[in-house]
């Protein structure tokens, strides 16, 4: 397997320097601004492009207008946009936030698909905005063309937002450089309950400064305030030259709403006005439904949902997992009886169903919190699974249990968990020799982020699934600023010739921290 990102071919360069050149060309509209309604001009797509879900055959294309517009894609297979083909998408207005995203089908697996959106007046197609380009790698439908793909997650988090003077959220475009299939943002995508102040004195007397707008100067409440948030990130060059380029698969955790929220919570924080975390969960959905193109998850977040298999090729499938919209209450996690748990009854029987279909020679678990570090909620309370017990499965640990036991007894081989959401990279190896509870096989658990945050000291260990910490770097102390510890992501290579599984995990500046390579048609590693 190689170690070099793909050498991208002359088409492909010539356009990307087309997209960077049209999204300098394009304006962003005043910070926090709402989008112009006057019937004048023409609709604009300045908050650029991205792509979302992308199969062998399938994927999401989405897009911001200023104004209502008719959203129109065509796609190709050059950059000449000869012999096009058109996607007729919807009418975009202020129902979504002037957002909309067309469904691709029928597009040609394992090849470079050339597109651009065109947004046009609804009530005169002739008068169109300038396109903005984008291009995207369908999934292979043949083993032997292997896979890569990169993990990261924690976004804007503690109150370190885009800074100028060191160039923005700059692991983005590093990781846009690396040309992955896909990125899978392991949620955290936003810090809506995490203000932005104009700037921040480092502990060696240095400042930070932020771009900041209206929507990040408080906690969100309102929908406007959810979406205020999750618009924030596009400010960033280096977000949307990303975005055009890299399609994501993402999920969600607690910061999209509020640090450690659960169903059913009543907030005692005086910042919130509205104390019904449901009511900011409701409205934090719909944001995130309009502002990320989700498969599952159609735009106003109404009906849908973020747990979901997308399946790339022979080689891979990833299950991505929601553990914040059906658990219980965060507890000391001392519980006999849990079937509820952190996924509730109903998504571990979907996992367990869609595990036991899967033929993809690996299936990575998309988890958005990690299960055996201990991370507290408080004096007494747990906030993931693990509870800092090593003896047998208690509380949220019992649900673990029994899909781990699933995966077992069924032989369901090339399973490992990818994560992110504690602030630091690392490596855990999980094995019943080592464990309280001893009827499951072994696997992996990389741990990679945070992307655009603060930085934080390890967690401990909980010893029930018996995970060895094989390798971590961390900082010293908490919320380390991104001028002062680089900013981690993953990378997952899969070789099409011998079916090997490559885990790296990456420092920005272009590091390789740690390698793990995993052998195919194994139930554990």
């Amino acid at each position: 397997m190689s170690h070099n990102p793909r050498i991208s071919s002359p088409d492909r360069r010539s356009l990307l320097r087309g997209t960077v050149a049209a999204s300098a060309a394009l304006a962003l509209p005043a910070l926090g601004a709402a989008p112009a309604l006057a019937l004048s001009g023409r609709p604009r797509a300045a908050w650029g492009v991205q792509t979302g879900d992308v199969t062998a055959s399938s994927g999401l294309v989405w897009v911001r207008s200023d104004r209502p517009a008719r959203m129109i894609v065509e796609t190709s297979a050059t950059d000449s946009f000869r012999r096009a083909h058109r996607h007729h998408g919807p009418l975009i207005g202020s129902g979504t936030d002037f957002t909309g995203t067309t469904s691709l089908r029928g597009l040609p697996a394992g090849e470079q698909v050339h597109y651009r959106v065109t947004l046009a007046d609804p009530y005169d197609p002739r008068r169109t905005g300038e396109p903005v380009y984008g291009t995207f790698r369908t999934a292979p439908a043949k083993r032997r063309e292997g896979v890569r793909f990169l993990w990261s997650g924690d976004i804007a988090g503690q109150g370190w937002g885009i800074n100028p003077d060191i160039g923005g959220y700059r692991a983005y475009e590093e990781m846009r450089r690396l040309d992955p299939d896909f990125f899978l943002c392991s949620g955290d995508t936003v810090y809506a309950d995490g203000v932005i102040q104009p700037t921040v004195t480092l502990p060696d007397g240095r400042i930070w400064r932020n771009i900041t707008t209206e929507e990040k100067s408080r906690v969100a409440q309102t929908l406007a305030d959810f979406r205020g948030n999750f618009r924030y990130n596009l400010l960033d060059e280096n977000v949307r030259r990303f975005n055009a380029q890299v399609p994501t698969v993402v999920q969600w955790d607690d910061h999209e709403v509020r640090n450690n929220w659960y169903p059913g919570q009543i907030l005692d924080d005086p910042r919130y006005t509205e104390k019904n975390v449901d009511l900011l969960a409701e409205r934090s959905m719909r944001a995130f439904s309009e502002y990320f193109p989700i498969s599952t998850l159609p735009a106003g977040g109404r009906e849908g949902r973020v747990h979901r298999v997308v399946r790339y090729g022979p080689l891979l499938d990833v299950f991505v997992l929601d553990m914040r919209s059906y658990r219980n209450a965060n507890s000391p996690g001392r519980q006999a009886d849990d079937t509820q748990g952190i996924l509730g009854a109903e998504q571990l029987a979907w996992l367990k169903r869609e595990l036991s279909r899967s033929r993809a020679v690996w299936k990575v678990i998309a988890s958005d919190m990690p299960l055996g570090l201990v991370v507290p909620d408080g004096a007494a309370n747990f906030e993931a699974v693990a509870q800092g017990d090593p003896g047998a499965p208690l509380g949220r640990e019992l649900q673990i249990a029994e899909l781990l036991r699933f995966i077992k007894h069924r032989r369901i081989t090339g399973t490992l968990w990818l994560t992110a959401d504690v602030h630091y990279t690392s490596a855990q190896h999980y094995a019943p020799e080592r464990a309280a509870f001893k009827d499951f096989a072994p696997f992996w658990e990389f741990v990679s982020g945070p992307l655009a945050a603060g930085g934080f000291p390890a967690n401990a260990l909980d010893a029930t699934f018996g995970p060895d910490r094989v390798f971590v770097r961390a900082p010293q102390r908490a919320n380390v600023s991104p001028m002062e510890s680089p900013q981690y992501f993953g990378e997952v290579d899969i070789d099409g010739g011998s079916g090997e599984l490559t885990v790296r995990l990456r420092a920005e500046g272009g590091t390789v921290l740690f390698s793990k390579v995993l052998q195919p048609g194994r139930v554990g590693q």
